[in-house]
């Protein structure tokens, strides 16, 4: 599994990002992070059968960290006769408020059945190495609160059931650490390695910088492959690249992913010397292929590479057309229009996931011992060169299931609509538009802004509003913006 979750903090307040100090992000806040991000953990795997491999991004670095990096067996022991709902509760202590992001989630596991990981992080702000045995605590950065701003706030960080042989961290420019980590498969050698690249897919001079991040990538594959040409390797995370990025952004000469990576689409070719990575967005149809959405458009930041050795008769294979999206309705989908139910503070305690959907893809291990005999292909398209569609996939809320829709009027007159409960759902509301130029209704004594993204369906709703005796009639999903409470009106559909 390969999971952004959208900064996950420890819960002592000290933070890169004003959102994660204690005026906005509590305890309270971090239990709710830690048992959504494990209960959805537990959905995308199989019934008392989590994911063996997670590979995070987006965990803060403890900017409070101990002398020695945290002994994780020593802490689950120590934690063993409470939860992790009682430590960020009634028994939250400064010695809990020390712990590690992953720490609170590795205790969230555990209380959810989901045992026997070890952690391992690739922190910014260490020295770069290798460690190496079951559990490695590597690189948790440090820094005095004078320079927490200049410094990083995030890292990646792999948690593993099966024992850690190696470790290695890799710095990148203007990205978080390449974490590199050699695992012993049920006696097989499996290479993970987990990235979080630059940010910015569409511009060209950030995509420089992520050439660059693949390129320390590639020398390092290159490396493992030069010395077993069937190493079984596993690429994943988030490059912040789509996997057609060299088509749908021509302007781009030089792409990260594409063209330095070498990541591709024909899953016959890795079989040849020189295209020896697949991505496995290509075993989905085009119209399925997205993780997560921005300015209406389906992206596909998070990947999921592998390389020829886990298609042979030899070690770790992969499971053809395991590949797959875990987005789950009601969850952290939106059940009437599927989109990712993001992370929000609102409430007490916050609620939601992340702004990506996590991906999963299966293996197994083969004793055939014949590195040199592929596996056989089922999928008909499996040897035809895909590339993808060069524009992009727009989101279609055509299609939004209005059936899931909350009827405001409808609703118990002691609910509180702002307590965090209802924060993201879609509503059916017919209210009086406010008089003044903006759209405006007011809700159980609140004032709540109507508001859609784009202009026609602005038009739509002052349409609305002038035809209909100032009565607005629309499907809306509450929310806030910049403080504002409002109710967002994503299409022209969702106006009545």
């Amino acid at each position: 599994m390969v999971y952004n979750v959208e900064n996950l903090h420890d819960a002592d307040g000290v933070a890169v990002y004003d959102d994660y100090q204690l005026a906005r992000y509590t305890p309270a806040h971090a239990l709710t992070k830690v048992q959504n991000i494990a209960a959805l953990v537990a959905r995308a795997g199989s019934p008392g059968h989590p994911p063996e491999v997670i590979l995070f991004q987006e965990i803060e670095i403890d900017h409070t960290p101990g002398k020695r990096p945290p002994d994780y067996p020593a802490l689950l022991k120590r934690y063993d006769a409470t939860t992790i709902e009682r430590m960020l509760g009634p028994d939250f202590t400064p010695e809990i408020a020390d712990l590690p992001a992953e720490a609170l989630l590795l205790k969230a596991f555990v209380d959810r059945g989901m045992v026997g990981y070890s952690v391992v992080t690739g922190g910014d702000g260490q020295n770069p190495g290798d460690a190496v045995g079951e559990g490695s605590g590597v690189g948790n950065g440090a820094g005095t609160l004078a320079d927490l701003r200049a410094g990083p706030a995030i890292k990646n960080v792999v948690f593993t059931r099966f024992p850690i042989k190696a470790v290695r961290i890799f710095p990148m420019r203007s990205a978080r650490n390449l974490l590199e980590v050699q695992l012993d498969v049920e006696g097989y050698p499996l290479t993970v390695f987990n990235n979080h690249w630059k940010a910015g897919a569409s511009d060209a001079k950030t995509e420089v910088v992520r050439g660059e991040n693949a390129t320390v990538l590639r020398r390092r594959i290159d490396e493992l492959m030069t010395a077993d040409p069937n190493a079984d390797i596993v690429i994943g995370g988030d490059l912040n690249s789509h996997y057609n990025q060299k088509r749908r952004y021509r302007k781009l000469p030089v792409t990260g992913i594409n063209d330095v990576l070498g990541s591709q689409g024909n899953e016959l070719a890795i079989r040849g010397p020189t295209r020896d990575l697949y991505n496995l967005w290509f075993e989905l149809a085009a119209s399925e292929r997205g993780s997560d959405v921005y300015a209406g458009e389906w992206g596909t930041l998070m990947h999921l590479l592998v390389t020829r050795g886990l298609y042979d008769q030899s070690g770790v294979r992969y499971v053809d057309n395991s590949f797959a999206v875990a987005r789950f309705a009601g969850l952290n989908a939106g059940a009437a229009d599927l989109l990712p139910v993001r992370w929000s503070a609102e409430g007490a305690g916050g609620r939601g996931f992340s702004d990506h959907f996590p991906l999963t893809a299966r293996f197994q291990t083969v004793s055939d011992g014949q590195p040199g005999k592929f596996t056989p292909l089922t999928r008909e398209a499996a040897g035809r060169e895909d590339e993808g569609d060069a524009s992009a996939r727009k989101v279609d809320l055509a299609k939004t299931d209005f059936t899931a829709a909350v009827e405001l009027a409808q609703l118990p007159a002691e609910v509180n609509l702002r307590d965090g409960t209802w924060t993201g759902k879609l509503f059916r509301v017919k209210a009086q538009a406010l008089e003044d130029r903006l759209l405006r209704i007011e809700v159980r004594g609140h004032i709540y802004d109507v508001y859609g993204p784009r202009q026609e369906i602005r038009d739509l709703l002052y349409a609305q509003r002038r035809n209909q005796d100032g009565n607005l009639i629309f499907y809306g999903e509450l929310g806030t913006f910049k403080g504002t409470w409002q109710f967002l009106v994503k299409s022209t559909n969702w106006v009545k």
